[in-house]
């Protein structure tokens, strides 16, 4: 199959002048970013119940702990994305890490609901101007082609641990000192980083019109919040009550508009033109349906740790830590398979070694072995996540001009976070639906996580025939 077609490219602007630093010390910040984007996601699953009976969150509360963050992250990181083309990729990095500092900061000090709530939205805000730097800075210091690919395996596995490692590092805050410590560890690891990415890293942008489309990341933003709270509100109302059915139409209309105004204006937000790229509209679609699965299983592993074996926070992120190791072994090994068997396929392998991993979680028992109930299906699971991501991250950016470089990368972290964060939302009300709002006893809970993991592989399953059909066989690059 010929190369995809490619869009024209923008001319790269270096801005500044001094030496570019070495390539492993680049590739070692970006992941430095992108671990602190993504351990966040999962280290606060941990410490959920604590900060519940601390701040006597409701049970919707508890969710938006979780979804203020990924929801800010999904709907403003093409607005970050497009900003570090524009404005400079190592800009937008620093931006984001400081504006990440501080409102993990304001998160470890909050003492209402709602303070908790504005710090986790503010944190996604600038988790989403700093991740797509991350990977653009990274896939423009290394060259197209293997060592870009091995790059990008790194990449995700340092994501891919940080997500893993969240539960391990949260056990061990929220036991030895409390649950704050989960968001005000970010403070001191933050500063390190944005002192090393200021020193160290070059700057550039790309060339062109220097306007951001504002009006797009508010109707993407707002569409999504919608649609999730639509869904969150199915807990409580049912899927067939006005106050379920009306948000979900809302998001639905403004997402409408979202790309309305997109195919309209002179300097969008997501040019639609990306879409005609085989390999873009192939690999987010993928991503997106494998993250609304895959983003679910440390929320629902740990509560089950917790809720129905009785596991210690601790107990529960060391359970947790081979399937750590296994997301780092598949992400590591991804790019040895890819140049054999092609990115096509390893994708395709690793999302079936994930729905094999959800299948069997889907048998937990309420008082289950350690090895059979979590070891091994969450080894499966995040040996298959791990495989998949780096073929998927890799035909994303393969074929788009250096000019939509963050644009692209953006895009690929919003797929895989927006899917997370509606999954999720999915998620938590199909299990809740099963055990009566999560009130029940452990056999009824355990019903409940079953369910999910059941439908998890379901979804899974039919990513897998979709990626086999409609992702290209070889990329730019030559896998």
């Amino acid at each position: 199959m010929t190369p995809m077609p490619t869009l024209r490219a923008a001319a790269e602007i270096p801005v500044s002048r001094r030496p570019a630093p070495p390539t492993w010390l680049v590739v070692a910040l970006a992941c430095a970013g992108q671990f602190l984007v993504v351990l966040d996601v999962s280290v606060v699953n941990v410490a959920l119940p604590s900060m519940r009976a601390d701040l006597g969150l409701s049970a919707a509360g508890l969710q938006w702990v979780v979804n203020a963050y990924t929801i800010a992250f999904a709907g403003f990181m093409l607005l970050g994305g497009r900003a570090g083309d524009l404005y400079g990729r190592k800009r937008m990095f620093l931006v984001g890490l400081a504006l990440f500092t501080l409102a993990s900061l304001a998160g470890g000090l909050a003492q209402a609901e709602w303070q908790l709530l504005a710090a986790r939205a503010a944190q996604g805000l600038g988790a989403a101007v700093l991740a797509p730097s991350t990977l653009t800075i990274l896939t423009s210091a290394v060259p197209e082609g293997a060592p870009r690919a091995r790059a990008i395996a790194t990449w995700t596995a340092v994501g891919g641990g940080g997500g893993a490692a969240g539960g391990l590092v949260g056990g061990l805050l929220v036991d030895g000192l409390n649950w704050r410590w989960v968001l005000l560890i970010n403070v001191p690891i933050g500063a390190v980083v944005l002192a090393g990415a200021l020193l160290w890293l070059a700057e550039s942008r790309v060339g062109g019109d220097r306007r951001l489309d504002l009006p797009g990341a508010v109707l993407v933003t707002a569409g999504l919040a919608t649609l999730a709270y639509g869904i969150v509100q199915t807990e409580a109302e049912g899927w067939t009550s006005a106050a379920t059915l009306l948000p979900l139409a809302g998001g639905a209309v403004l997402i409408g508009l979202f790309l309305l105004v997109e195919a309209r204006t002179k300097a969008p937000l997501m040019p639609l033109k990306l879409f005609r790229l085989r390999s873009v509209s192939s690999a987010n679609v993928s991503m997106f349906l494998c993250g609304s699965a895959m983003f679910c299983m440390w929320f629902f592993m740990t509560l089950y740790a917790q809720n129905v074996l009785g596991y210690s926070p601790l107990e529960a992120g060391l359970a947790l830590v081979p399937s750590s190791l296994a997301v780092i072994l598949g992400s590591k090994a991804a790019p040895r398979f890819m140049p054999v068997a092609g990115a096509r396929n390893v994708a395709v392998i690793g999302v079936l070694v994930a729905a094999v991993g959800f299948g069997w979680q889907s048998t937990m028992s309420a008082d289950g072995p350690y090895v059979t109930t979590i070891m091994l299906p969450g080894v499966l699971m995040m040996l298959g996540a791990g495989l998949a991501a780096t073929p998927l991250a890799a035909v994303a950016t393969s074929g788009a001009a250096a000019g939509d470089a963050g644009l692209v990368s953006g895009l690929v972290n919003t797929s895989r976070t927006m899917g997370g964060s509606l999954g999720l939302s999915v998620m938590a009300t199909i299990a809740a639906a099963r055990t009566g709002g999560g009130t029940g006893s452990p056999a009824a809970l355990t019903e409940g996580y079953a369910l999910v993991f059941r439908t998890g592989c379901g979804v899974l399953l039919c990513g897998a025939v979709l990626m086999w059909v409609w992702l290209p066989r070889r990329v730019v690059g030559g896998h």
